[in-house]
């Protein structure tokens, strides 16, 4: 009876363990296809926006700057145009001067003087290379517009003719925006402000925005220096816990902030009064970001609002006022950071800018010093290797030395305790009936042999970090995306694409699809070496007394299996190879201590045998 209620507990262990997966991981997948089938069709109907509805969310601090007498004026948020077009349709209406980096296509509109058409040319959206580039910023009236905005407000009670999204720049000379050629544009009030904007690039992905303010009036002016970048429409998110997309910033003595979508829906406003700072919004591999000067003093803000029905959100700062004096010139200056998340690009501009921490735009996790340390590990032995999935296999030997002397010594008290497996089994038969006796008769044995029964668990065990650190460097590092192993995996960061369900192809059939159960039927060719491999190396452990414990780890190797199905195939290799130098190392230490390799026998013991006839 008890070992039948033993059976049920195993299998309702699994079954939880099933379900907690399915929960965390096969969920947010459904949920990405859902919001991506969602989107597309909101793409489709291109619903129309109510004109004059307001802009984006507007950050109106309402602090009172410190000796400028008056309250800060709001930075402004942006109207949308009542139908949204095509991204192309929208770039060739009006006029722009295009941007061309080794990183970078795209072009700055001369209306409003945005900067809001970014395209990655380095990086695709699948595998193949002749796929469109990641587009990153899009203008204002397309169906996703996500653009930067520099510009002037002017100060409560004063009425000043200032730039906004309507006005059309000028541009002195000609040519495009590159690494070597500044752009210059300017426009005039015609009320005695002339503004002059300066805008350059470097070979990877900043931008530097320049504006000087000349006066040429009889009066004073006192204005806000701003800069906001601003996104319309809620994008689809992985929904994996481990990794933030949204609202992002280190905000000074703040530290780092980190909003979602959902929690800006929720509290609509959050405004900082901080210097050191930085802001902006990431997504997995991408991010748009403000880059004050450090020493700067700012009214930081993130904010959500709507556009009529389309819900929008915009990451914003205010500097201090300036007041120009007659016949006299102001400036202002910021940077914004439009790009793939590069580990040097970005630890690159945090310390040649002096930025604050901007390390922290790529989400490591709690576990930083661990993780930032393993991707440098693999880095560097990519650089040698010139293949991701190589450097991998190599950091698990090295790990695999780091942990040899702690697994040397659980394993060979695995080998002693495998070896003493008949007294065991003795004891069980002289104490049938009374667990109790068993357990302190086992307990006896372990401390006169010095066995610890509990030495199995090492190995696994240190490996939980590791698998970890190694889990997030494949899953958020832009590295790791589209990084090639050997065959069939192009892709080290995303699961393995075969499965066995339609015979690794075979079969015009994607199993996927199945309803309610198609996470499940993603088994490929890597998981299914690495349950076999998980396999033999329980193999070579002693059978567990319990027979709970025998039944959890009977079923363990099916259960990862299937789990790790869907993790990145750079994970699967990583288990499959450590499984296997685990199994050469425990077999030598248990051949050394006299323990019997009883592999092939349990492995004939899985076939049935045919009855003989008498």
């Amino acid at each position: 009876m008890n070992e039948q209620k033993n059976v049920i507990l195993a299998i309702a262990l699994s079954a939880v363990v099933l379900i907690v997966w399915q929960f965390f991981f096969g969920m947010p997948q459904l949920e990405k296809q859902r919001q991506i089938a969602q989107q597309q069709q909101q793409q489709q109907q291109a619903q129309p926006v109510q004109p004059g509805a307001g802009g984006t969310a507007q950050p109106s601090t309402g602090t009172p700057t410190p000796g400028a007498g008056t309250s800060a004026p709001p930075v402004p948020g942006q109207t949308e145009p009542s139908q949204a077009r095509s991204r192309e349709a929208v770039i060739a209406a009006g006029p722009r001067v295009p941007v061309e980096t080794p990183n970078i296509h795209g072009s700055i509109a001369l209306t409003g003087a945005r900067i809001d058409d970014v395209a990655l040319v380095r990086f695709r959206e699948t595998v193949d290379p002749k796929s469109p580039a990641i587009v990153l910023l899009s203008p204002s009236g397309t169906p996703q517009p996500f653009y930067a905005e520099f510009g002037w407000v002017g100060a409560a009670g004063q009425a000043v003719k200032l730039p906004g999204a309507d006005t059309v720049w000028r541009q002195e000379g000609s040519g495009a925006l590159t690494p070597s050629h500044p752009v210059t544009l300017v426009w005039d009030n015609g009320e005695g402000l002339q503004f002059r904007r300066t805008i350059t690039v470097d070979d990877k992905f900043l931008f530097t925005v320049k504006d000087d303010v000349t006066n040429s009036g009889g009066a004073p002016v006192t204005l806000y220096p701003y800069a906001l970048i601003s996104r319309h429409g809620t994008p689809h998110t992985l929904g994996y816990y481990i990794l933030h997309e949204g609202l992002v910033g280190v905000l000074g003595d703040q530290g780092l902030q980190e909003l979602t979508y959902k929690t800006m829906d929720e509290k609509k406003a959050v405004s900082f009064k901080v210097t050191n700072a930085w802001l902006g919004i990431t997504d997995k591999y991408w991010a748009a970001t403000l880059l004050p000067d450090p020493s700067a003093s700012l009214q930081a803000k993130f904010s959500a609002g709507t556009i009529g029905t389309t819900k929008t959100y915009q990451t914003d700062y205010l500097l201090d006022p300036q007041t120009i004096q007659p016949g006299g010139t102001v400036s202002a200056s910021g940077r914004l950071f439009a790009g793939a998340k590069e580990v040097s690009t970005v630890d690159g501009y945090d310390k040649a800018l002096q930025l604050n921490r901007f390390e922290l735009l790529i989400d490591w996790g709690w576990f930083y010093f661990i993780t930032k340390p393993m991707f440098w590990v693999i880095d560097f032995l990519f650089q040698w290797t010139h293949n991701f999935g190589i450097a991998i296999l190599l950091v698990t030997v090295l790990i695999k030395g780091v942990f040899f002397p702690l697994a040397n010594k659980s394993y060979a008290s695995m080998a002693k305790m495998k070896s003493f497996q008949p007294q065991m089994q003795q004891i069980k038969e002289r104490f049938p009936d009374d667990k109790v006796k068993q357990q302190q008769e086992l307990m006896d044995l372990y401390k006169r042999e010095k066995i610890n029964p509990i030495a199995g668990c090492w190995p696994v065990l240190i490996q939980i970090p590791v698998f970890f650190s190694l889990y997030k460097v494949l899953f958020i590092t832009i590295e790791m995306r589209h990084a090639p192993f050997f065959g069939w995996i192009h892709d080290l960061s995303a699961p393995d694409p075969t499965t066995v369900f339609n015979l690794f192809g075979l079969l015009p059939f994607d199993p996927m699809m199945v309803p309610m159960i198609g996470s499940f039927l993603h088994l490929g060719a890597w998981p299914l070496i690495m349950g076999v491999t998980m396999w033999v190396q329980m193999q070579l452990n002693p059978t567990p007394p319990d027979p709970t414990q025998k039944m959890i780890f009977t079923w363990m190797p099916v259960l990862f299996t299937f789990m790790l199905a869907n993790f990145p195939a750079g994970l699967v290799i990583y288990w499959t190879w450590n499984n296997l130098l685990s199994v050469i190392q425990q077999a030598v230490i248990m051949r050394k201590n006299g323990a019997k390799i009883e592999l092939f026998d349990n492995i004939k013991g899985l076939i049935p045998k045919r009855k003989t006839q008498e």
